[in-house]
This record gives structure tokens, sequence and C-alpha cells, in this order.
């Protein structure tokens, strides 16, 4: 049991598989936090559908108030699978605030797993990834 052992490794104590928590303070208040597990090391963080996709840990995440998230560009990538409405939403909320070092990132994270995504285009400002 987890409690039995707080400061084991995931695997040791979660269900073989298991990608995602959701916690909150007692079964009787609602569902707080969503935590996403991933591959990965203290020190590189690796997309959990493409394992040749990886980012120092330093770079993935960033901190506020002690608590870390991880960047705008990798939570976009995780999202670009669904393609729901909230997603879409959330890509052109955060588009703009991207620097082309993120939108460089986030398009070639797409072109190697969704090669054929359409937030391809916006992030490459229209041009095509040929360079055409």
């Amino acid at each position: 049991m987890p409690e039995d052992a707080p400061d084991a490794a995931a695997e040791d104590v979660l269900p073989a598989g298991a990608g995602q928590l959701w916690a909150r303070r007692s079964a009787a208040d609602p569902w707080e936090y969503d935590i996403l597990l991933a591959p990965g090391s203290r020190d590189e963080w690796i997309y959990k559908r493409n394992n040749t996709i990886r980012l120092p840990m330093a770079e993935a995440v960033w901190e506020q108030d002690g608590i870390r998230y991880l960047q705008p560009q990798i939570q976009l990538l995780y999202k670009a699978k669904g393609l729901r409405t909230k997603d879409q939403a959330d890509f052109a909320a955060t588009l703009p605030h991207l620097d082309g070092r993120r939108r460089d990132w986030l398009q070639d994270a797409l072109e190697r797993t969704i090669p054929d995504h359409p937030w391809i285009d916006s992030l490459s400002g229209g041009r095509s990834s040929s360079g055409a």
C-alpha cells in the first residue's frame, strides 16, 4: 500500500500501467489535483507516447511558489491527441505566448507523433515543414 511506503518509487506502489493520479484532501472533498505520471528521471522528461521526444527536466518544467508545472508546449503536446474543443481553445490562447523556441519544439514533436495535425500549420506560420 502507498501509505505503508510513502517514499517508495511509483512503480513499487502503483498498479502496472498507471499513468495518472487524481487527488483530494479527503473522500468528502471534490477532486482537486490531476497528476500525470510519465517515464523519465529526476533529470530528464520523456514523452510517454514517443520516448524519443525528451527534454532535460530543467527545460521541461517551470516553478512558481514551490510548485513545478510542465511547460505549456508540453501540455499542448499531450492535449494534441484529443483535439477536443477545450484543447483547441487552450492552443489558441497559448500560441501567442510561445516564443520561437517553444513553437519550434512543439511543431517538431507534432510532426514526429501526429504528422497531419492541424496545429502544425499554425505553428509554422503557414509554411510547410519542408520549407516550401
